[in-house]
């Protein structure tokens, strides 16, 4: 068992402040997003489930946009282009499969703007 509240927080990009755990098989990112906050355009060959704890997020996947809020959920395939706003203080918990490997030495900018080439 894991414990979100034991994991050190990490600010990748303005207004995104995410905590990183693993499993075997996938990564899992627990969000604190601030209203406003732009999340670049990007892709990567994870497949990745977006579950919206709290607030609105306006998500873009490839040309379709989508307003998600509490207790909806949201699949990008692997290698969809992507991008996002937070319309309001958002809470999000994303998980990856498989792992993320990128992630394991931390979330930075270069990674969540699409920089790094998987």
């Amino acid at each position: 068992m894991k414990d979100w509240d034991k994991i050190a927080a990490q600010r990748p990009i303005p207004g995104f402040v995410g905590k990183v755990m693993h499993s075997d098989s996938m990564s899992f990112v627990l969000w604190e997003i601030s209203a406003g906050a732009l999340l670049p355009e990007h892709s990567h060959v994870h497949e990745q489930v977006v579950h919206m704890l709290d607030g609105e997020f306006q998500l873009t996947v490839g040309s379709s946009t989508e307003r998600l809020s509490r207790g909806q959920v949201a699949a990008i395939p692997s290698n969809a282009r992507h991008s996002g706003r937070a319309l309001t203080d958002c809470r999000i918990l994303d998980a990856f499969s498989p792992v993320r490997e990128d992630y394991r030495n931390g979330l930075t900018s270069n990674i969540i703007s699409g920089g790094a080439k998987e």
